[in-house]
């Protein structure tokens, strides 16, 4: 299904048995019969490179595995493994391609699907994969992340993705929420095309000033939604908590109101598919970035108790 076969996986030991269980020793290839959990990998940092960004985000996915290796397990739900897909000789859009068809194939297999990335040229992939699974449902899209990732551009990058998903959904009633934006970082033009595709948007400063309004637009934009993806760029985190990104904030938005509205898009039943973006291993500090990642992804596994399976 993959570029590459189930990670080696290691962590603490305690013991045997279902009170001692960590990621490491509960985690297994993908079983298309049972349902469960199945992570997939993005291991790029072209879609970076192109967006003039500082690189290393390739090596995203094995890093979030390996702080992920030991947190303690609270559930009994099966956690899987599909590998990771790797872009080759600088095929991104080809690259994005598998990754598309790869998660398709695991949402038709009634899995929840967590995407480690990589670069947040990530978005563009996993949007294939859900809408392939999901051709005919109203789609709803969180966009965690101080930018509003609608560049313009004659190829992919990092910063395109959602200028081809609104492209893409041209005709459709898709409800999009960028949360977080940083407007020193976006241009005038970058909030025009914002507005002129039926973007909403939640400043960084105004999320932290105004945390219920935040969560008033999430119940919003859940209840219109037939299915949702949520993808978090981890650059929408302030930078003491997550230096290891291509362009960590100056200001931020706190892990706690990050996490509230994660758990509230996971507990709604309604999320098929998150992905986490932009860690790179070789600019963070103490792998403080790398254990946040994993604790997000390990978050958004909890939270799928919401699911009906």
């Amino acid at each position: 299904m993959t570029d590459s076969s189930l990670t080696n996986w290691t962590g603490r030991d305690d013991g045997p048995g279902p009170e001692h269980a960590r990621w490491h020793n509960r985690i297994q290839a993908v079983d298309p019969t049972q349902p469960g959990v199945a992570l997939l990998g993005f291991a790029s940092d072209e879609g970076v490179r192109r967006n003039q960004g500082r690189v290393g985000a390739a090596q995203g996915p094995a890093a979030i595995r390996a702080a992920l290796g030991s947190f303690a397990v609270h559930h009994d739900f099966a956690l899987y493994d599909a590998g990771d897909i790797d872009v080759v000789e600088n095929d991104l859009a080809g690259a994005q391609q598998r990754y598309g068809n790869a998660l398709a194939g695991l949402l038709s297999q009634n899995h929840m699907t967590v995407g480690l990335g990589g670069g947040h040229e990530i978005t563009w992939a996993s949007y294939l994969g859900v809408r392939a699974a999901f051709p005919d449902a109203r789609l709803g899209m969180f966009n965690l992340d101080a930018h509003f990732d609608n560049r313009p551009g004659e190829q992919a990058t990092s910063g395109t993705g959602f200028a081809q998903i609104m492209e893409a959904e041209t005709g459709r009633n898709t409800l999009v929420s960028a949360m977080g934006v940083a407007e020193a970082s976006n241009t005038a033009d970058l909030f025009n095309r914002a507005r002129q595709a039926g973007i909403g948007w939640m400043t960084d400063d105004r999320w932290i000033t105004y945390p219920g309004e935040a969560g008033r637009a999430v119940a919003q934009l859940l209840e219109q939604a037939d299915i949702v993806y949520l993808t978090i760029d981890l650059d929408v985190l302030p930078a003491a908590v997550a230096p290891g990104v291509s362009a960590p904030a100056a200001y931020g938005v706190p892990l706690p109101l990050v996490s509230a509205v994660i758990d509230h898009v996971a507990a709604s039943g309604k999320l098929v598919h998150a992905d986490i973006a932009e860690l790179n291993p070789t600019l963070d500090v103490d792998g403080r970035t790398a254990a946040v990642a994993a604790r997000l992804v390990d978050r958004l596994t909890s939270a799928a108790r919401a699911r009906t399976w």
